[in-house]
């Protein structure tokens, strides 16, 4: 019989190192919110393919959506031959994304890729170069995204110099005594030691900080950040690669704070797991390329595109915005029982907008003593037990929680019994 063993040990012989790997698990076969590996054993998905698989793993309508346009064709590249299935998705896209400005959506492949080209877009239109991003962000791992992460180890160690005229400034984080004014003065600082507001084509910011560890931006934030780039000519751009498409509630993330973004990037649920990515954005910002100066041979696949439709249409006809806050009420009632218990948990925070879940890990309920041993012991002890859980934050101490927005209540009821079992194993409490 083929072993998860054999396959790692054929992985590390043919594959980089660099392309890293959470759980020793090899994938045989998936179905909605469960996964079985190659020795037949199954396990329950609490990572959903890091927010891809808002609507599980082969979802049927999906899947017939796939097979319909495989049957068709599979590719012509949207730049020599048209197909409707782009074009339709695209007005859809515009249709969906927040605030009243006509829209236009161009599709790509990846999330980087949306990140690289919405800049690009935004220099365009501005006439501008520098682009201003967030401590604990992550965009991407082509060189421009890269500049734009606020999050070094393992995402930049090595690969520098970056592309230059990229900033920082603080992003709120309450449980880390980082408010919302201390965030903004930092922009502030920034305009007055490094650079002239004048020559910010964008800001760049993700609604929930992603691989930052699921901090959660304040309204107010992202309200004021609106001002202030209407203040000075600037755009601004909202990461939604991983908040988008119902997982935080709304379609997207932003929707919360009422703001209208000038682009918008989106990529892993778009299309249920097919590689597609967009950006969205106000239709005279859009226009500012000239003809050739974005797009990709594999970018808007007809098969990704075909997917992405299905996709939108179980959001809507599942309810999976209604679903999402749902599953964040059932995890954060079952995460804040578990931390109640005893008075040594290791649980730290517990924070959540809809099914964007986490807790942070510290020692004695110290936040400024994270545990990132206990995360990783924690994530191998779940997978050992039929959990798939899934790690970030930049101290590495923080438990992500993305499953499938179709999964039942049954299953996060299993998946939360063995998250039990493991931090009594790991972490007694008395």
């Amino acid at each position: 019989m083929t072993s998860n063993r054999a396959y790692l040990e054929r992985r590390a012989a043919a594959i980089p190192q660099g392309i890293g790997h959470v759980t020793p698990i090899v994938c045989d076969r998936a179905l909605n919110a469960e996964l079985w590996d190659v020795e037949g054993r199954r396990y329950v998905d609490f990572a959903g393919g890091i927010a891809v698989l808002n609507t599980g793993h082969n979802h049927p309508k999906v899947k017939a959506a796939v097979e319909a346009q495989l049957a068709r064709f599979s590719h012509t590249c949207f730049h020599v031959t048209l197909y409707p299935q782009y074009i339709e998705l695209a007005e859809r896209i515009n249709r969906l994304a927040p605030g009243s400005s006509p829209k236009k959506t161009m599709f790509l492949s990846t999330g980087a890729e949306a990140v690289e080209n919405a800049v690009k877009i935004a220099r365009a239109h501005t006439g501008r170069s520098a682009v201003i991003a967030f401590s604990g962000a992550f965009h991407g791992r082509t060189l421009m995204a890269m500049a734009l992460t606020g999050k070094v180890t393992p995402y930049k160690n090595g690969f520098g110099p970056f592309p230059p005229e990229v900033f920082h400034a603080l992003y709120p984080n309450a449980y880390h005594g980082v408010s919302v004014e201390a965030a903004l003065k930092s922009l502030e600082t920034l305009f007055a030691t490094d650079i002239d507001p004048a020559r910010v084509a964008a800001i760049i910011v993700e609604p929930v900080q992603g691989e930052g560890g699921f901090n959660i931006a304040p309204p107010e934030f992202l309200a004021a950040l609106r001002r202030i780039c209407d203040a000075h000519g600037i755009l601004l751009i909202v990461d939604e690669i991983q908040t988008g498409f119902a997982r935080t509630g709304r379609m997207f993330a932003v929707e919360h704070a009422g703001i209208e973004p000038d682009i918008m990037t989106m990529a892993k649920a778009i299309a249920g797991g097919f590689p597609l990515s967009g950006v969205v954005g106000k239709a005279e910002i859009m226009d500012a390329p000239k003809v050739g100066g974005v797009g990709g041979t594999y970018a808007g696949s007809p098969i990704a595109c075909a997917a992405a439709h299905a996709v939108l249409d179980v959001i809507e006809e599942e309810n999976l915005c209604a679903r999402a806050v749902r599953i964040g009420e059932i995890f954060t009632e079952n995460l804040r029982r578990l931390a109640a218990r005893g008075n040594r948990s290791p649980i730290g925070d517990i924070r959540n907008l809809g099914a964007m879940i986490a807790m942070e890990l510290v020692k004695d309920g110290d936040p400024d003593r994270p545990d990132p041993e206990l995360t990783r012991a924690l994530v191998a002890a779940a997978a050992e037990r039929g959990l798939i859980l899934l790690s970030c934050g930049t101290r590495g101490n923080v438990i992500r929680f993305l499953p499938p927005l179709t999964i039942t209540d049954a299953l996060i009821a299993e998946g939360f019994g063995i998250l039990e079992a493991c931090l009594d194993q790991l972490a007694p409490t008395a």
